[in-house]
C-alpha cells in the first residue's frame, strides 16, 4: 500500500444512528436540472428501505445516473426535498457532514477508470481506509475483506491499467467495498462486458445483497433483473417514475417497457405474414435488410 496516502488522512468521526422504521431514502417532489436548464429528473417520489435490492430501469438519458449521484449525495436536487440516512442530501452536497455521509453510501461509476487511479489495485482499495486514518492491520484487514469479496485477490498487485473490463468493474466496487458502506450504489455494473463477466457480475452482486447490503442498481439490462432486485423502478424518458414494484410484474408489462423505451415493438415480415416482436433495446445484433428478410 502506498504509505504516502496517510499524509492526507481525515480524522473518523462516529456516523449518526438513524431510525430503522424510517426509509434510508426520502424523495419528495424531486427535480434536477443541469446548468439550471436542461431537465435530468422531474417530481420523483421516491422511499428506499435498509435491505431493499432495488433496480432502476430507463433508457439511456433518463435520469438514472443523475439519480444515482443525488442517492450518493454528490449533488443536491434543484427543487423538492430529499433525506438520507438522516441527512438533508442539499448539506451533504454542500459538504456538510459528506465525509461522514460517504462511509455509509457508496457509489461505484459506470466507467471503473474514474475510480481506478493508483499504481496498484491495492493501493485504491486502500484508499478510502486510508483516509479514515485507520490502523494499518486494520486497513489490510478491510482490503482482503474487499478484495476476497470481488474474488480479485490475485490482482492485488497489478496496475489498473492492466485489467480487462470486467477485472476493472471488481476493482471498483472493491474499493466501495473496504468502506463497509450500508448503501452500494452501481451504475450499470455489467455495461460493456462479454457474457461470461457479465454472469460473474451478476452472481458478485447476489453475494453482497446475501451479506445484507441495501443495494441501488441502475441498468438498461433486463434479463439480469430477476436476479438482483427485488423491487423495481422505472424511469421515463422524462426523468420521472412511471413504475415501482415487483419486478416480474413490471418485466410482464411490455406496453410500459415499449413506453419507457427499454422495449421497441418491431414489424416484422416472414413471406406473406406479418407480425409484431418486442426487442430489448440494447440488442443491437439484429436488423432487416432491404428485402424485409430478417438477419442477425
Amino acid at each position: 500500500m502506498n504509505g504516502g496516502a496517510l499524509d492526507r488522512t481525515i480524522v473518523e468521526t462516529n456516523p449518526p444512528e438513524f431510525d430503522p422504521r424510517e426509509p434510508l431514502f426520502r424523495l419528495r417532489d424531486v427535480g434536477y436540472d443541469y446548468s439550471g436548464r436542461q431537465t435530468a429528473l422531474d417530481g420523483v417520489n421516491l422511499d428506499i428501505w435498509p435491505g431493499e435490492r432495488v433496480v432502476l430501469l430507463g433508457a439511456n438519458g433518463s435520469g438514472k445516473s443523475t439519480l444515482l449521484k443525488l442517492l450518493d449525495g454528490i449533488v443536491g436536487p434543484s427543487r423538492g426535498t430529499m433525506r438520507a440516512l438522516g441527512h438533508d442530501v442539499t448539506a451533504v452536497a454542500a459538504g456538510q457532514d459528506s465525509f461522514t455521509f460517504h462511509r455509509q453510501v457508496g457509489l461505484v461509476f459506470q466507467d471503473p477508470d474514474i475510480q481506478l487511479f493508483s499504481a496498484t489495485v491495492l493501493d485504491d482499495v486502500a484508499f478510502g481506509p486510508l483516509q479514515l486514518g485507520l490502523p494499518a492491520d486494520e486497513v489490510r484487514e478491510r482490503c482482503d475483506e474487499a478484495l476476497a469479496a470481488m474474488d480479485i485477490a490475485h490482482l492485488a498487485d497489478r496496475a489498473p491499467f492492466e485489467l480487462s473490463g470486467g477485472e476493472k468493474k471488481r476493482a471498483a466496487i472493491a474499493s466501495v467495498l473496504s468502506l463497509r458502506p450500508d448503501v452500494v450504489l452501481l451504475d450499470e455494473p455489467t455495461a460493456s462486458l462479454d457474457p461470461r463477466t457479465k454472469w460473474v457480475l451478476v452472481d458478485l452482486i447476489q453475494k453482497l445483497a446475501a451479506a445484507g447490503r441495501t443495494l441501488i442498481i441502475a441498468t438498461h439490462e433486463l434479463d439480469i433483473v430477476p436476479l438482483i432486485a427485488d423491487r423495481a423502478v422505472v424511469l421515463s424518458e422524462q426523468g420521472g417514475i412511471v413504475a415501482d414494484g415487483d419486478p416480474a410484474t413490471i418485466l410482464a408489462n411490455t406496453d410500459l417497457l415499449v413506453s419507457a423505451n427499454l422495449i421497441h415493438e418491431h414489424l416484422h415480415r416472414h413471406g406473406p405474414i406479418s407480425h409484431s416482436h418486442r426487442h430489448d433495446t440494447a440488442d443491437e445484433g439484429h436488423y432487416h435488410g432491404s428485402d424485409g428478410v430478417e438477419r442477425s
